[in-house]
């Protein structure tokens, strides 16, 4: 069953803010042969509410990346209230999907083209020690100490509209690399370094492998004078390493009129701490 052109005269725009650990899946977008945040989406809302829908999110996080505030759409025609429609597709979805909320918003609305920012956070573990619990959603970095001064000051020159083909893998659909870096963070709680980053948009892979590129500067292995050297000439063949893709969480969406509230959709990760003390000398 599809929306017919009589019931489309009533249809309503519902976004909806989503949640997910990205362990199991091969990223947001629906793709043959692979579970994928879209389409176990998709499947549970047409099992919910008897027709087939498509949902349209505001990124497209690859494998194995987290959201914490993904922010998605679909058009919808029923006597279902606009915000009890989470708690409806909520009862069958898997463990590793939630929905945080579900509004009504204008028919123009749009996920992904009305949304003025996207914020992620990057998480590495610097204790030599494994731990369990903070394995699934951190890159467990440990051989060298990380100079947080050098991050922050490497980070601060991507502030800015920049062309960022440094940090693009192939296989991107966009037709440019511009990218408009609003908001930088880097800093330490204890055994963990927390890296965030907002921009307008950003590119296919463009913050793990900054990330990568990040690590070889707070180590001391990359110069600033070389970090800045290689992305504003646009080198993408010294740009080797991809940081691990669980360490990456979407944080959040940022849209001009939204009636989300704010505890809802920005920064509901939990941000991993410790009391130990690390030397950076």
């Amino acid at each position: 069953m599809s929306i017919s052109n009589k019931q489309s005269q009533l249809v309503k725009r519902i976004a909806l803010i989503i949640q997910y650990s990205g362990n199991r899946f091969h990223g947001w977008q629906r793709q043959p042969y692979h579970r994928t945040v879209q389409e176990d989406i998709e499947n549970t809302i047409a099992k919910s509410l008897g027709y087939k829908v498509s949902i349209h999110g505001a990124g497209r996080t690859d494998a194995g990346v987290h959201a914490t505030a993904q922010v998605a759409h679909f058009d919808y025609v029923g006597p279902i209230p606009p915000k009890r429609l989470a708690k409806v597709i909520n009862r069958y979805l898997p463990e590793d999907i939630l929905i945080r909320n579900s509004e009504e918003v204008s028919t123009n609305w749009h996920a992904r083209f009305s949304a003025q920012w996207r914020r992620y956070r990057y998480t590495l573990y610097t204790n030599k020690n494994s731990n369990l619990f903070v394995k699934s959603f951190s890159w467990h970095y440990y051989r060298y100490p990380l100079k947080i001064k050098l991050m922050v000051d490497a980070l601060t020159s991507l502030l800015g509209t920049h062309h960022l083909t440094a940090f693009r893998k192939e296989g991107s659909q966009r037709t440019h690399s511009w990218v408009e870096i609003q908001d930088i963070e880097c800093y330490r709680k204890g055994a963990f370094v927390h890296v965030e980053i907002q921009a307008n948009g950003f590119l296919y892979g463009m913050v793990r492998l900054l990330i990568g590129m990040l690590v070889e500067v707070g180590i001391g292995k990359l110069s600033l004078a070389n970090f800045n050297q290689i992305w504003r000439n646009q080198g993408r063949k010294h740009v080797r390493h991809s940081a691990p893709a669980n360490g990456l969480c979407l944080l959040g969406v940022g849209y001009p009129e939204v009636s989300f509230s704010s505890n809802l959709y920005l920064d509901t990760q939990p941000l991993f701490e410790t009391n130990q003390i690390i030397c950076e000398d």
